[in-house]
């Protein structure tokens, strides 16, 4: 009896067992991958041999794993590396549609290219086809995003138990960071960075923020100027204490750039737990590729994602050191927030025509690049009781060619007896030797109305100007523009700043 069960058993046809080689059949079957006669009898898929490594220098620690190497360039030292999504696109004779019919194919009723099979007839394999993705280019320049967990500690001696900076510190930027190791730890850590764009990353500097100046800016402008014609969009990782300085001030040296320029950085470093460095990332590329998928958005300006929110970069300031939606816009809507979805304010964003203003702002047709900054600028708050030449004195004197002059409400400020101290006379003395002033106001929104004061009107005969009121960041670097193109009106909009 049991001879004749086995060889019934053995005369059967052997069913896969669920799960193992059923389930690799198909999947073999739906990727359009080879499947041998000799995995069907282990139930194990065969891997296809690798594709030849691209010629060129550059070590393995650089090449996303899962995808064709990075096509390094024959320079080791260019920092320039490319993270390829997928690999080149297969030949034409072997793109099909859902059908298996060739692209170009007849899509009329009964034509081979219809989706749906004819009565009696099965489909044939799915061929999944990639579609063309952005490239963007991630300029690193310093700041928390890219620092070493290392560099800060827990306090438990302080409310909420704050991680921070170890004391002295203020962060460990000694070490030069690689830009194939920042693209490898990006790409690691935020993985849904790939199904946005082809992602390229360039570290430009590594600097704490608060040591980034006009000639940095400088810097940063000329590359994105250099790169415009081979990006999509740009990403600028950058550290949160003096973004709202360069955000603004990129905007105006590049005003008409007419692509995805977004700011963005973090409150916590990339490697930690609870950093929002990630989110901060996949916000500000979803924002700067918006305009490759639905719903279409031409997003054409200098903005700051962060917190949820992308702000346009010369109506930003920082508001908050340790919560993760740092930034503000107190003049100036949000041009979009980021929950489930993604919530665009169209007529917020700034618009291109012929000229004139648009919904979002003043427009430019044409893109002119201003890389020149006239850095010998001083914001000068008003207090009460200072007097002015005592805490100031000879400014223009010392080598200061402009003012930040921050007055009280709409334009206000103290009116003295005293000819020596008081603030219209030192004005009047800063003026004679061709200072330039621009009159703002201490408060965070509202209109200057300088005229309605004594003072503010004298001010404004002296030759101090005032406009539409400008964020005290943005009018410093407009001041420094303006010192060095002395043909460009001060209160004039170059990208929506008024």
């Amino acid at each position: 009896m049991s001879l004749a069960r086995g060889a019934a058993a053995r005369a059967a046809p052997q069913t896969p067992r669920h799960g193992v080689v059923a389930r690799r059949t198909r999947n073999a079957f739906f990727s359009g991958m080879p499947f041998s006669p000799r995995a069907k009898r282990t139930g194990r898929s065969v891997s296809l041999p690798r594709r030849a490594r691209a010629e060129g220098p550059g070590p393995s620690e650089d090449l996303l794993d899962g995808g064709p190497p990075a096509r390094v360039s024959a320079d080791p030292l260019d920092p320039v590396h490319r993270a390829f999504l997928s690999e080149d696109p297969p030949p034409e004779s072997s793109r099909l549609d859902a059908a298996g019919s060739k692209l170009g194919e007849n899509l009329g009723p009964g034509g081979k290219a219809c989706l749906v099979p004819a009565p009696g007839q099965s489909h044939r394999p799915i061929v999944y086809q990639t579609r063309p993705l952005p490239s963007v280019l991630v300029l690193h320049t310093g700041g928390t995003l890219g620092m070493s967990s290392q560099a800060l500690e827990a306090r438990d001696d302080l409310e909420g138990s704050p991680t921070v900076f170890k004391a002295g510190t203020g962060g460990d930027y000694t070490k030069p960071l690689q830009p194939g190791k920042l693209l490898l730890n990006l790409v690691t850590v935020v993985p849904e960075l790939r199904t946005f764009a082809n992602l390229e990353v360039k570290v430009l500097m590594n600097k704490d923020s608060c040591q980034i100046g006009p000639a940095d800016w400088i810097t940063i402008a000329k590359e994105l100027d250099a790169q415009r014609p081979r990006f999509d969009a740009f990403i600028v990782v950058h550290g949160t204490d003096t973004m709202a300085y360069t955000a603004s001030a990129v905007s105006l040296m590049l005003a008409g750039f007419r692509k995805p320029i977004i700011f963005t950085g973090s409150q916590l470093p990339l490697d930690m737990p609870r950093s929002d460095a990630r989110q901060n990332l996949i916000d500000a590329v979803t924002c700067a590729t918006a305009g490759f998928s639905p719903p279409h958005i031409a997003l054409e300006e200098v903005a700051v994602c962060f917190g949820g929110q992308l702000l346009r970069a010369n109506r930003t300031r920082k508001t908050s050191a340790t919560i993760y939606s740092a930034f503000g816009s107190p003049q100036y809507p949000p041009l979009a927030r980021m929950g489930v979805g993604v919530e665009w304010k169209r007529d917020a964003l700034l618009q291109f025509s012929s000229g004139g203003r648009g919904n979002g702002g003043f427009t430019h047709a044409t893109y002119t690049p201003r890389l020149k900054l006239n850095p010998n600028v001083l914001r000068v708050p008003i207090v009460p009781g200072c007097a002015p030449e005592k805490a100031y004195g000879d400014l223009y004197g010392r080598g200061v060619r402009g003012v930040v002059l921050e007055a009280f409400g709409v334009g206000n400020m103290p009116m003295s007896t005293d000819d020596v101290t008081g603030w219209i006379p030192w004005l009047r003395s800063q003026r004679d030797q061709g200072m330039m002033i621009y009159l703002t106001s201490q408060c965070e929104s509202g209109d200057m109305h300088p005229e309605l004061y004594a003072t503010g009107s004298l001010a404004l005969e002296m030759g101090a100007q005032a406009g539409p009121m400008m964020t005290l960041e943005c009018a410093v670097v407009k001041l420094m523009l303006c010192l060095a193109f002395p043909n460009l009106p001060l209160t004039v909009p170059l990208a929506g700043e008024l």
